[in-house]
């Protein structure tokens, strides 16, 4: 990497010098701000006249103008070429989360079938998000609304599989009641053998990808035989599950036929730039059938690039991050140098997507997606569901110079002066960014509550974290935000800050933004979007704030009567105090079993914590 950097004051004209002295060579640029903070990564097809242009007299859009403005400094990084430079942009942007890049988040996830071969007896388990790893199969995605959940539950009680946790499962020491009902084969204590248990789970698979009938015709042998031993009620139970999977199979061979003699995997593309937004709608296809669409969306005021770059760099993101089963085609509305582009791109990550151009062949599908787009930008904007709609208004009450894309939001929460804990929820661009959420454990005050002290302490720590917010938003009046202010203006930070609160009224309870140097509130319902921004935040908050504060008081009661049993060292009380997650009341109720499977202890101090209970009751 190699790194522009020079002393002086930060004017266009030196910028543009040393952007003029870079080379004609493809690769990627990082804007950085004072504060080394990296503000944007693009990448070029000649970093030369492409960083130049953000600095020279003609500025295209406010977005750029209020970007070059904060830029300080940049690095460079020279690649072999350009689909190198869009894999390393990508890259970066992961890395680094740039306040002025466009970052989509998928809109929806579909269910998926996984199998860890990797855990003894595997299960069937439904999931909408995993990591890849060796030895974990993969079945689906399949449509929303297909109940593959009841699927999934029909299999694993036709064929016995095991449906506990591993945890359960390596800590039972006898069947549990769904092998007295006839629902598992008990792999757990033995009654049935790896090979038997491959040979159900197999079986139960086959419906899964595809070859159905094998499936039903083994629970249709599993029904009859139940009956000639005369256990009816069993036979009638696997009749049930019979003649439910049988609709399923007859519904998803239906689909199917519907796209027979297509691409089995494509996913369609078309976007569509309105004056205020742009959209893109992907249709997907997947084993020959039309799972469904995703549409995501952005401002046209946040390009930095034309529609095109930006949507191919999002595409190029989405692939790349995507946790559903990849296409085997992507259908584009792209020029032959993106479509070109985009190929390179995904052969340097060793990805198999094909990439072409809306053809005769994808004519239909791709005009559908197109519409989508349309029509999904306009019913959203018609209806002011747009998250820019309250970030513009935010922005019109604070009097900001740009929309806010990042803001925070914090809750305290106190136990009779004990445990006290802030939480810290982020949102970008209106949509929560749970990666970023974090949990603070406050200092105990000898005095007690103390909210200028706590939030003293919160503005500290979270200073130090860096890459502040636009604007930060206190669960409280304006007692609170003012509170909040000062501890802000200890550390000269001058930084908007609003705060949300319900009020009573005549019409009913009101919530409140609370904004410093306005007489009156302004009141959340005027602007149904940046109702649900603040509203979700501020209830997000409390959330995550008081389990973090419920966890710390259950521990620190468990703590207190623990030490009180013989022969439980520090090490077995580390690993009850991690697994604890029920009161001391609940736990009072559990037997020796239970309470193994529940703290993740052995039989013996299981027998200890029992006994403990027993004499106190």
């Amino acid at each position: 990497m190699n790194k522009v950097k020079e002393k002086g004051s930060e004017t266009q004209p030196r910028l543009l010098d040393k952007a003029r002295s870079l080379p004609m060579s493809s690769g990627c640029y990082l804007m950085k701000n004072q504060r080394e903070e990296i503000l944007y990564v693009g990448k070029a097809k000649q970093l030369k006249p492409r960083v130049s242009s953000y600095f020279n007299a003609s500025i295209k859009n406010t977005k750029t103008e209020i970007l070059v403005s904060k830029i300080h400094d940049f690095e460079f990084i020279v690649t072999g070429n350009e689909a190198e430079a869009l894999v390393l942009e990508n890259n970066l942007i992961k890395k680094h989360s740039p306040k002025y890049n466009i970052r989509l988040k998928d809109d929806k996830s579909y269910p998926y079938v996984i199998v860890d071969n990797n855990e003894p007896f595997p299960r069937l388990v439904y999931a909408r998000k995993f990591k890849r790893k060796a030895g974990l199969q993969v079945f689906g995605p399949f449509p929303t609304g297909s109940n593959i959940a009841e699927v999934l539950r029909l299999l694993t009680k036709s064929f016995r599989l095991r449906d506990c946790n591993l945890r359960e499962f390596k800590s039972r020491k006898e069947p549990c009641l769904l092998y007295q009902i006839q629902q598992c084969s008990a792999p757990c204590v033995d009654y049935i053998s790896e090979q038997e248990y491959a040979t159900d789970l197999k079986l139960a698979l086959s419906f899964l990808s595809g070859s159905a009938k094998k499936t039903l015709k083994a629970i249709e042998k599993k029904m009859l035989l139940a009956a000639d031993s005369e256990q009816f009620e069993h036979a009638a139970i696997l009749r049930d599950h019979l003649e439910t999977l049988t609709q399923f199979s007859q519904t998803d061979q239906q689909r199917n036929a519907e796209y027979q003699g297509k691409e089995r995997d494509v996913d369609i593309v078309a976007y569509h730039q309105g004056e205020i937004e742009v959209d893109i709608a992907i249709y997907m296809t997947r084993n020959g059938m039309l799972l469904g669409h995703k549409n995501f969306n952005f401002p046209v005021v946040d390009m930095t690039e034309n529609v095109a770059e930006e949507v191919l760099q999002f595409l190029f993101h989405y692939y790349s991050e995507s946790n559903d089963t990849l296409p085997s085609l992507v259908v584009t509305p792209f020029e032959e140098e993106g479509r070109t582009l985009l190929s390179q791109a995904f052969v340097l990550q060793e990805r198999s997507i094909k990439v072409e151009h809306h053809s005769k062949k994808f004519q239909a599908m791709w005009q559908l997606a197109y519409e989508q787009s349309v029509e999904h930008q306009k019913v959203r904007i018609n209806n002011q569901d747009s998250v820019f709609n309250g970030l513009n208004k935010l922005k019109e009450l604070l009097n900001l110079k740009e929309r806010p894309v990042v803001l925070e939001c914090y809750d305290i929460a106190i136990f009779q002066g004990s445990s006290p804990t802030a939480a810290r929820i982020v949102f970008h661009n209106g949509k929560a960014d749970k990666k970023l959420y974090r949990h603070y454990h406050l200092e105990e005050l000898p005095e007690g509550n103390n909210d200028f002290a706590m939030m003293g302490e919160v503005v500290k720590r979270r200073i130090k974290d860096g890459a502040l917010p636009d604007v930060f938003v206190i669960d409280g009046g304006m007692g609170q935000v003012n509170i909040w202010r000062a501890a802000l203006s200890e550390f000269q930070i001058d930084l908007p800050v609003v705060g949300i609160a319900k009020a009573k009224s005549a019409k009913g309870t009101e919530e409140r933004l609370i904004i410093p140097n306005r007489t009156n509130p302004y009141l959340l319902h005027k602007n149904m979007s940046l109702f649900r921004i603040l509203v979700q935040m501020r209830d997000e908050a409390h959330r995550f704030s008081r389990r973090l504060h419920h966890k710390q008081e259950s521990k620190r009661t468990f703590s207190s009567w623990i030490d009180q049993i013989q022969g439980i060292g520090p090490k077995t009380k580390t690993t009850i105090l991690t697994n604890i997650k029920i009161s001391k009341a609940e736990l009072a109720e559990l037997s020796e079993d239970r309470i193994v499977l529940e703290l993740g202890v052995d039989k013996k101090i299981a027998r200890k914590i029992r006994a403990y209970f027993d004499s106190i009751s």
